[in-house]
């Protein structure tokens, strides 16, 4: 049984966030850290992934959407001349071949024994899939089809917009998006077990301004502005967040 879980999820290579949630108190003290998938793909590589490799097993990565195609793209399984594949593939070609092969060997899905919740498994989009697209508004049939045979607790990621709801007696946590936020600014993580409510939703404030100095000057693709501007200076809102997904549902 693990006490206190925080999570951290599609970080997407954005360092300075990710190393302002790693500095919060109640993650220097939790008792693992659970990444749900699309560390990768972002503007700093090799740098985010160098960090958390340094935690050790203090970490528990799973598998998303964005490292399988960083895999394919490294390995050359997949080609990257798709325009939404322009950064993924940027990145891919500066990650080290230990790193690729360590991605590779991902888990697509971790179940953890977790104090105040039991079992909880942790996957990207859905149990089943690392792509599939479900929102917090999607209805119950659609819930209970990607959750069947899923334990009580199901945390998952992708969609960027922090949540948390039943589904046929299950709960449901998405923690949002540490270096992507939809909705507002700032890093969203959460906090699962530890004595206090069984599950947290938390929002990391950070200097954006610094932020951004700091991926500009290691980071050389050519899209990095328009990439900080989006996301860190003026975030996508949760109704944008929301029409844009449906429209790929």
């Amino acid at each position: 049984m693990i006490d206190r879980v925080a999570v951290l999820s599609d970080v997407h290579c954005v360092l300075p966030a990710l190393e302002a949630v790693l500095a919060e108190p109640d993650v220097r003290g939790a008792d693992l850290i659970v990444l749900p998938g699309d560390l990768v793909v972002g503007p700093m590589p090799v740098e985010t992934v160098e960090l958390i490799e340094s935690l050790g097993e203090r970490v528990v990565w799973v598998g998303g959407n964005c490292e399988r195609i960083t895999v394919e793209l490294a390995r050359g399984e997949r080609g990257g001349g798709e325009p939404n594949l322009t950064m993924a593939a940027w990145g891919a070609g500066r990650l080290r071949e230990d790193q690729v092969d360590r991605i590779a060997g991902l888990p697509k899905t971790v179940t953890l024994e977790v104090g105040g919740l039991g079992e909880v498994l942790f996957c990207h989009a859905t149990p089943r899939d690392d792509e599939e697209i479900v929102l917090v508004d999607s209805g119950e049939e659609r819930w209970r089809e990607v959750l069947a045979g899923a334990p009580p607790t199901v945390v998952c990621g992708h969609t960027h917009m922090p949540f948390v709801r039943l589904v046929d007696r299950r709960t449901v946590v998405n923690p949002g998006s540490v270096g992507m936020p939809y909705g507002t600014t700032g890093a969203h993580w959460a906090l699962l077990g530890g004595g206090g409510p069984a599950v947290q939703l938390r929002r990391t404030e950070f200097d954006v301004e610094a932020a951004a100095a700091k991926i500009i000057a290691g980071c050389d693709f050519p899209g990095v502005e328009e990439f900080i501007d989006h996301y860190l200076r003026r975030p996508p809102s949760d109704l944008e967040a929301l029409e844009t997904f449906r429209a790929r549902t």
